[in-house]
């Protein structure tokens, strides 16, 4: 009797550490992004510094002295040295306070509306990438060396080569101009958001394209290093549908390869956007970090940098918690 209710005991005390480990595992990887991208908010602020006159100068009107710059530069700061600055930009982050404009505006209502307007797009385009990406890689992995398989392997790795304005000037033609179905611009409403979902469609296609390109390869080298595993073969050998083992036994041990892919596209649709936004006149933060760089603006720069790279980094833990899973269920 004694020894029977020892063992629940030992199993009891035996997960705690587990979960312990994984929990300090996930400290140490937001500890050590966090500290990546403070490395980057920093570069950031230096090359700002680097780049000929600066925000007083770019922002000045016309007729404007040099006592009248002067003062506009010491009341937004550049009089005191770079450190200064960057640490109490840095210092008001944890409370949300992204720092002041060049042009007096609160850092955060200027890209209030235009970032979750970026993130909608890129939500969409990775949402997209994820289901053809998988789509296509799975259909090819069915007939591993087939006609089909080379074919999606061909397209796919001519897709991914193609930059997003090249892709994007493409759907503006065929898609707009030649046939009329979409609008090749992006309205706004009086909240300065698109004014129709269908403005949507030919920005998140352009994001979308590359990156299934990119996505399907990894998709389908990752299926196939996983239908060589023991476990594979053996259901196989079973007489099970290739298309049961596909989904059954394939597929999710690849999950950890695959969303470590799609993880890594989520910083490309970010840097993607920017350049497309340009192109549909679409109200992200694309604009508003074009007129940053004109205005040499740092805090708005670096508010759009440290938005971006909080968002990469939950992405790339929600990857990490996918892998931790799998591992932990083979275990």
């Amino acid at each position: 009797m004694t020894a029977g209710t020892a063992a629940p005991a030992l199993g009891e005390g035996a997960a705690p550490p587990r979960v312990l480990r994984h929990l300090a595992r996930l400290g140490a990887l937001l500890l050590k992004r966090a500290a990546l991208l403070a490395t980057l908010l920093a570069l950031v602020f230096v090359t700002i510094e680097l780049l000929p006159g600066d925000a007083a100068t770019a922002t000045s009107e016309r007729g404007e002295s040099a006592a009248d710059v002067a003062r506009r530069r010491a009341l937004l700061g550049l009089d005191r040295p770079l450190p200064t600055r960057f640490w109490d930009w840095m210092s008001g982050l944890p409370t949300g306070d992204l720092g002041t404009s060049a042009r007096g505006e609160r850092v955060t209502d200027l890209i209030s509306t235009a970032f979750p307007n970026t993130l909608l797009l890129g939500g969409i385009a990775l949402l997209l990438t994820a289901v053809l990406s998988l789509a296509l890689g799975c259909w090819a992995a069915l007939r591993p060396g087939g006609r089909l398989d080379r074919a999606v392997s061909g397209t796919a790795t001519a897709v991914l080569a193609l930059p997003e304005f090249v892709v994007a000037v493409a759907l503006v033609l065929v898609l707009s101009l030649w046939t009329g179905w979409l609008p090749a611009v992006t309205l706004t409403d009086a909240d300065g958001n698109p004014a129709s979902w269908t403005m949507l469609i030919l920005p998140a296609l352009a994001l979308t394209v590359p990156q299934t390109g990119w996505n399907t390869r990894i998709v389908r080298a990752a299926l196939a290093d996983e239908a060589r595993a023991p476990h594979v073969e053996t259901a196989l050998l079973d007489g099970l549908p290739p298309h049961r083992v596909l989904t059954h036994h394939v597929l999710p041990g690849a999950l950890p390869t695959i969303a470590a892919g799609l993880a890594t596209s989520t910083g490309m649709l970010l840097g993607g956007a920017v350049v497309v936004e340009t192109i549909f006149n679409y109200p992200g933060v694309g604009a508003v970090l074009a007129s940053a760089v004109t205005d040499r603006d740092t805090p708005v720069i670096a508010g759009v940098t440290a938005l971006s790279g909080a968002v990469i980094t939950g992405v790339l833990l929600a990857a990490d918690l996918v892998r931790d899973a799998v591992a932990g269920g083979r275990r």
